[in-house]
């Protein structure tokens, strides 16, 4: 894809973390991506794993520079997609940033989702441009 090494940084880290030092530090990308595991394993997780998800994109807001993108993504069944956006742009919010939606993310057809089986689009994201 032509992108070398120098322009891409991939992290293995304590997320919540990474992103709270890399905030203070006063880091930039002009891409972040946030994809992580399931935090609501339940219905009564619901609430703790919004905290986290808004945790996360909070802090993920705050790297990205201006005119940059924030891909951000929950695999938990349990959260709807309109939760889950609800849940980003009140990080948005908190964060003093504005962004626009790009694009709703889903799935790939490669992961269909049977008519009885709803649960099974667990896969929802967001592709904002920071502004």
């Amino acid at each position: 894809n032509g992108v070398g090494s120098d322009r891409v940084q991939f992290v293995e880290a304590d997320a919540f973390a990474w992103l709270r030092e890399s905030v203070r530090s006063g880091e930039q990308y002009d891409l972040v991506v946030l994809d992580p595991p399931k935090f609501a394993t339940s219905k009564a997780n619901v609430d703790r794993a919004c905290r986290g998800y808004k945790d996360l994109n909070l802090h993920a807001l705050k790297l990205v520079a201006p005119g940059g993108y924030l891909m951000t993504f929950s695999c938990s069944g349990a959260i709807s997609p309109d939760l889950f956006q609800k849940v980003v742009f009140g990080a948005l919010a908190d964060s003093g940033r504005d962004a626009q939606v790009l694009r709703h993310l889903e799935q790939g057809e490669d992961h269909p989702v049977a008519l009885t089986f709803p649960e099974g689009a667990y896969l929802k994201g967001l592709l904002l441009r920071v502004l």
